[in-house]
């Protein structure tokens, strides 16, 4: 059995370094959790490839020189992109390997996360179960009302009373199209072989023609990624919304927007580990989300504002799930990070 193939698959970060802190082999799940490549990895030292280990360098290079096991539990981790952690750290000896030690950092937080996620989900679909309801509820007596307008405009012929009937139907008519979002599809369409960078650049195209002077656009994708299998208006949908909510957000102070794709490695979505997975980052530096909004952002109805729907990011969520996928939010002042994640099938 290859070994490399082996520890590819494993959701543990694992490395092989050696007294001098080298590193001769990092695995998917170390390069997906320190945010740098394979090669990049085995290039440089251990402490070149993040800002912060809870433990020292010299005591891994002291417990691989005297030939000793290391456990250390809960230390912080810091990665290059700022990305912080909490991790397990396992250094082990490897006997047969003078001078070589096997390290493992085993993301402690991974599995608050999950359940996190879980009771997010949860907790989206009964809200959403119940807006459904209540929108198929209004739909129906609407239509009464908007035909009851139109059998009333034709027996009036004063232009002014006309003027109400009118107001109702247009009225009917916009609650009937809000109705419509807020039902939305509940099966997935046919899905097709699709190139996720066309999706990105025609809802770019869309957004980008009314786009204010102050406020640009920054493109940073991984040209490996591979087709798969979607509906590409309901991704460009759901694409759209977000890149719209940080159009948004920096209306009047202008500032980037990056589209970043990538793809990452034992990824676990709901309760399925998937090994690999399309991320598809939308990036703004605008003032970012209030945190009260963060726990119940992608709910129906829920938006910060005023004229805001609270339908957009609700929508997308649901085109990701269709798709097998989610989408990760984090945000602060200064940087809002939205991240569709799209599982890619594997043979």
């Amino acid at each position: 059995m290859d070994l490399k193939h082996l520890f590819n698959n494993l959701v543990t970060a694992v490395m092989v370094i050696d007294v001098d802190l080298r590193l001769c082999y990092a695995n998917a799940a170390a390069e997906q959790l320190l945010g740098v490549s394979s090669h990049r990895l085995t290039e440089h030292s251990l402490a070149d490839n993040f800002q912060v280990l809870g433990v020292s360098t010299q005591i891994l290079s002291n417990a691989i020189r005297d030939n000793q096991g290391l456990t250390v539990n809960t230390a912080p981790l810091v990665t290059l992109d700022n990305q912080h952690h909490t991790v397990d750290i396992t250094l082990t000896p490897l006997e047969d390997e003078q001078g070589l030690g096997l390290l493992e950092l085993r993301q402690v937080d991974q599995q608050r996360r999950i359940h996190q996620q879980l009771t997010l989900d949860a907790q989206q679909q009964a809200a959403q179960y119940l807006v459904r309801n209540l929108a198929h509820e209004i739909k129906n007596p609407l239509g009464g009302l908007r035909g009851a307008a139109q059998l009333l405009s034709r027996e009036l012929h004063d232009p002014e009373l006309n003027e109400f009937t009118d107001m109702i139907i247009e009225q009917a008519d916009r609650l009937r199209n809000l109705v419509d979002r807020l039902l939305g599809p509940q099966k997935p369409t046919q899905h097709t072989l699709h190139n996720i960078h066309e999706v990105i650049q025609k809802v770019l195209k869309l957004v980008t023609m009314a786009l204010p002077e102050n406020i640009q656009f920054k493109q940073d994708y991984d040209p490996s990624i591979p087709d798969i299998n979607m509906d590409p208006e309901q991704l460009q949908q759901a694409v759209l919304n977000i890149m719209q909510n940080a159009v948004q957000a920096l209306e009047g102070i202008g500032g980037n927007i990056t589209i970043k794709t990538r793809t990452q490695h034992q990824v676990t979505i709901g309760t399925q580990r998937h090994k690999i997975v399309i991320a598809l980052s939308i990036i703004d530096n605008g003032p970012g989300i209030k945190p009260e909004l963060m726990d119940t952002l992608f709910y129906p109805m829920v938006t910060g504002r005023a004229q805001g729907s609270g339908l957009g990011l609700s929508i997308s969520h649901n085109f990701a799930r269709l798709h097998g996928g989610r989408i990760d939010c984090d945000s602060k002042p200064g940087e809002t990070e939205f991240t569709i994640l799209l599982p890619i099938k594997t043979t």
